[in-house]
């Protein structure tokens, strides 16, 4: 069954499956997957990486479990978070939420562009904002200090998923 938005109470062989299917059709394409939080399912699939939070996996057991080649991001909710994260050799950090969102109700504290542009300031790393983002907040986001956009809502929740996408397209970052 193939779904949209976040896969966070999938069975595992349920997820498996979901994420070979993806996997066979991005092979032909430079579009990487990543899977978020399950180091196992990554692998099982052959993910180019994983997507972890702050109570998952910690970063040097996937990282040891992934390989050198893989693409590990973390998310972090604070700039306390982000100088924690300047000692790992990860691949980005996922700031998260940027915005109040329905697809992070249990994270009280929204980062806001303000925090976007504190974080901005202390991390070497490329940073991805995540959380309440849609076609018009994300320029002032980019602005404000992130290099990239997660987004679910904007594309899942939106009547026309595929014309959501297009119109996040023409932004030029996704």
């Amino acid at each position: 069954m193939l779904r949209t938005g976040r896969e966070k109470e999938c069975a595992t062989r349920e997820f498996v499956e979901f994420g070979r299917a993806i996997m066979a059709v991005l092979k032909p394409t430079a579009i990487p997957l990543l899977i978020n939080d399950r180091i196992d399912v990554a692998l099982a699939v052959g993910a180019d990486g994983v997507h972890i939070g702050q109570s998952d996996m910690p970063y040097v057991d996937a990282r040891r479990l992934l390989g050198p080649d893989a693409i590990i991001g973390l998310s972090v909710e604070s700039e306390a978070h982000a100088l924690e994260a300047e000692g790992l050799d990860i691949d980005y950090l996922g700031l998260s939420p940027v915005f109040v969102t329905p697809t992070k109700s249990e994270l009280k504290q929204q980062l806001g562009l303000e925090g976007v542009g504190k974080i901005r300031q202390i991390s070497r790393h490329r940073l991805v904002a995540i959380g309440g983002l849609h076609s018009g907040n994300i320029p002032s986001v980019l602005k404000a200090g992130a290099d990239g956009v997660a987004v679910v809502s904007a594309i899942c929740s939106a009547v026309d998923p595929l014309q959501a996408a297009r119109q996040l397209s023409k932004l030029h970052i996704v």
